[in-house]
């Protein structure tokens, strides 16, 4: 009996083009490669996509669904005060082995439109990260400058590169969360 490949769909296309471009960089997500590696023809490809910019694009904004939009909406679903959101959202962030992230700032400095995007995506996330500080009760000057150390702290974690375990990262998350929730 003859083995039923599942359809590969527009989602597949870009989950692989993402897992591509964290493992190998921007480029190597060309459309012919990703087919030899999802064993199917360039035809799959163009059913779904116009170009490989169309999925370049889609690859953008699953980024930004996945690593800022459903965080900040796991994050939400916690419930709690503000301080326990933080402590989830720390705890999210260090779970994250930064390898996409990377390959997305990477990508930036050659792509004036990713660069944008990435812009756009770290704002949201301060805002975020300063409105929970302000609901714990900081003032907007330290609710800013927290929410910058935090996420600064984060991204340049992934930058510098030094490896640490699961372990390490998630009481690091934890340290820095009572670190930068506690009031002289």
């Amino acid at each position: 009996m003859e083995k039923i490949t599942p359809k590969l769909g527009r989602q597949d296309w870009i989950t692989k083009g993402l897992k591509v471009l964290a493992e190998s960089g921007i480029e190597a997500v060309r459309v012919e490669p990703l087919a030899k590696l999802m064993n199917v023809t360039k035809g799959s490809f163009y059913w779904h996509f116009k170009n490989r910019e169309d999925l370049l694009e889609a690859m953008v904004q699953e980024w930004v669904t996945r690593e800022t939009d459903d965080v900040i909406k796991q994050v939400e679903e916690v419930g709690g005060d503000a301080s326990a959101k933080l402590l989830k959202l720390f705890q999210l962030a260090y779970e994250d082995d930064g390898q996409l992230e990377n390959a997305m700032r990477t990508w930036a400095a050659n792509n004036a439109r990713v660069a944008a995007a990435i812009a756009q995506i770290d704002q949201r996330r301060l805002d975020y990260l300063q409105d929970l500080f302000l609901q714990i009760g900081f003032p907007a000057v330290d609710a800013k400058a927290r929410a910058r150390l935090a996420y600064y702290s984060w991204v340049g974690e992934f930058t510098v590169g030094i490896p640490t375990s699961q372990a390490e990262r998630l009481a690091e998350a934890q340290l820095n969360h009572a670190i930068l929730v506690k009031r002289d």
